[in-house]
């Protein structure tokens, strides 16, 4: 309470959902949650980062240069947060390069012609940073604490990669909070009647699946039991699209497109598109012109094809519903609301599977699918920064563990210390002895799964204990005290029972993870990156404006001769004409422009004010509106070439 309470000063707070494939920024304030857009009017971004010669482009940018620019656009990123060194199989799928590295993977691409490899936290930074700025450009202020939301199932590796990421983009993460935790904020804020029930959340994504089973009951949302899969999600079905067309051009054309990775890009967008299409329509048409040498793409798919060729996938939907049922000990009858929320439930089978496995039930649609993880992590940020209305304030969210937690005993099997499901922020202690005479210290595996045997599971840290007192065989007590916190992320802490001294120790989990001085670099990066892009931006609005101004000048010199000569109108024209080509996007900006006149103050020779050095010489800031029509033309020209020369 007392860090929330210092953090007040520095409204506001916003909700981040993170997602694989699309992303998005909510602000709860004056009693609800608005959805912050960008300057398009977009309410979501895709989570998408392009790298080209010039610079960075982010979201609906570098989503829409995407097939001319491939193995430099990165998606997908947050499937590889806290994932180890090996790459996963989605990226033999992917067009740009993922590298087995020690630490984790990384994407190799080509940025401003050199190759350049990044961390799956820095993309995550990038795509959050590009949040954040949106946030900033509608409120009209900083803001540097945020709530950002994962899959209920990532473990402890995942959810603190996202931590970091959160750091390098100069973000203070108040909370990891699960999206469908999230969304069931969202849904109790909707549904302040009071009364007791049982929701079930289904939320089903781009990259992944989560399913939930709440207790709400006057605003208490408490998590009964949390299930998930990882690797179930709108991309997948679209792999498998992608799949059954390249086969059907290769039966068809004997051409095998999988190595041309442009090729392979457009037949996912399309595919993309067909199966978005699909949820409303009976059929729908997969084309691509000059697919591959030449060649076009033309076909046709069935919704009933469809749910055929994805079948398998289709079958794993309803695993995690009925895990989560089984371990919160509820039949589907005692559930009382169904809320499906993510992109990809608008799939009709998908639905009518859920409605089919809880006896015909219309299932609840009462919140965006695409905005009620954003929404319920705005709520969040408000309630933790008691920033929020009533309303908000009357909700509280109890969280639990998304996996078992414990240890490596002797015999290689796995001690459980925190359960699956248990209520999170919790504590568990177990003692520990050694093994010889006179051990001079002791090494603890930490563990996180379901498996009986230890090293089957996912490896948290290992951590090693110094500095009891040396003793016999099975004299030391060793009180090992595992924390886990309310984002979901251990700590482990150690007492020597003999001689009471403590000795705090928290979990080096390093495998796949950044240490802080790689995620104090990083953020210096991002921040550089930033900073180019501002310049670069910049530029472009300069450009824009000096060729408004130009033609606006040019096109009222006409109306207003009477007050020039004739050489003098035509210096105009040719100077406004010039100004006009500066502003062209092939004009050559190194280039001097052979001005007439110029400041006293610049140097002679006119270069382009476009050029890096003389961007950085400009004071930045907004820039002014251009020029209406009845304007004076030699104070107008005057202060292009006071501006601009």
């Amino acid at each position: 309470k007392e860090r929330f309470a210092s953090e007040r000063e520095h409204r506001p707070a916003i909700g981040i959902d993170l997602g694989t494939t699309k992303s998005c920024v909510g602000l709860f304030q004056d009693g609800r949650v608005e959805i912050l857009s960008d300057a398009q009017g977009l309410r979501s971004t895709p989570s998408c980062v392009a790298f080209t010669e010039a610079g960075r482009l982010l979201g609906h940018q570098a989503e829409s240069q995407a097939a001319l620019n491939a193995p430099n656009t990165v998606f997908g990123a947050k499937r590889l947060l806290g994932a180890a060194a090996e790459a996963p199989p989605d990226a033999r799928r992917w067009p740009f390069l993922v590298l087995e590295a020690e630490g984790g993977p990384r994407l190799r691409v080509s940025y401003k012609g050199a190759q350049k490899s990044f961390f799956p936290e820095e993309i995550s930074a990038m795509i959050l940073g590009h949040l954040k700025e949106v946030a900033e450009e509608r409120l009209g202020r900083a803001v540097t604490h945020a709530v950002v939301t994962v899959p209920a199932h990532f473990n402890d590796s995942q959810r603190q990669a996202t931590r970091d990421a959160g750091l390098i983009a100069g973000i203070n993460v108040l909370r990891i909070l699960n999206e469908t935790t999230a969304a069931a904020l969202a849904y109790s804020l909707h549904h302040p009647d009071g009364r007791e029930r049982n929701v079930l959340v289904f939320d089903m994504g781009g990259g992944s699946l989560s399913a939930s089973v709440f207790s709400i009951d006057r605003g208490v949302v408490e998590v009964k039991a949390t299930a998930g899969d990882s690797h179930l999600g709108g991309d997948d079905f679209d792999d498998c699209l992608v799949s059954f067309f390249m086969e059907e051009f290769l039966k068809k054309h004997r051409e095998n497109i999988s190595h041309d990775r442009r090729a392979v890009w457009r037949l996912r967008a399309a595919c993309e598109a067909a199966k978005r299409a699909l949820s409303s329509s009976q059929k729908a048409t997969v084309s691509v012109d000059c697919l591959y040498k030449g060649i076009d793409l033309q076909a046709d798919i069935t919704r009933a094809q469809f749910e055929q060729l994805c079948a398998k996938l289709f079958q794993r939907v309803l695993r995690p519903v009925e895990r989560v049922l089984r371990d919160a000990r509820l039949s589907p009858s005692q559930v009382g609301d169904v809320v499906v929320v993510g992109a990809s439930t608008r799939m009709p089978r998908i639905r009518q599977l859920l409605q089919d496995f809880f006896g015909g039930r219309p299932l609840n649609q009462c919140l965006n699918a695409d905005e009620a993880v954003a929404s319920g992590a705005a709520v969040q940020a408000a309630i933790l920064l008691e920033d929020g209305s009533d309303a908000a304030r009357n909700l509280l969210a109890l969280d639990v563990a998304s996996a078992s937690m414990g240890v490596e005993a002797s015999t290689g099997k796995m001690h459980g210390l925190v359960k699956r499901n248990t209520a999170i922020p919790t504590v568990a202690t177990r003692t520990f002895t050694t093994l010889h005479d006179h051990q001079p210290d002791l090494l603890i595996r930490a563990y996180e799964g379901e498996r009986s045997v230890a090293r089957e599971n996912h490896l948290l840290g290992r951590f090693l204990l110094r500095g009891f007192s040396p003793a016999p065989r099975g004299m030391s007590l060793l009180e090992v005290t595992f924390y886990v916190d309310a984002d979901g992320i251990l700590s482990v802490f150690a007492l020597d029972k003999v001689t009471g001294s403590a000795n705090p120790i928290v979990v080096d989990a390093r495998k796949g993870r950044l240490s802080k001085e790689q995620i104090a670099r990083l953020a210096e990066e991002h921040e550089r990156y930033r900073a180019e892009d501002r310049a670069r931006k910049w530029k472009l609005a300069t450009k824009n404006y000096l060729q408004s101004c130009a033609f606006s000048v040019r096109r009222t010199s006409g109306d207003i001769l009477s007050y020039f000569t004739l050489q003098a109108k035509k210096k105009v024209v040719e100077r406004c004409q010039q100004l006009e080509l500066a502003a062209h996007p092939d004009h050559d900006h190194h280039r001097p422009l052979g001005c007439p006149g110029r400041d006293p103050a610049r140097p002679t020779g006119c270069p382009s004010p476009t050029s890096p050095s003389e961007a950085a010489r400009w004071k930045r800031g907004p820039l002014p509106k251009p020029p209406p029509p009845s304007i004076n033309l030699p104070s107008t020209l005057s202060s292009l070439e006071r501006i601009y020369l």
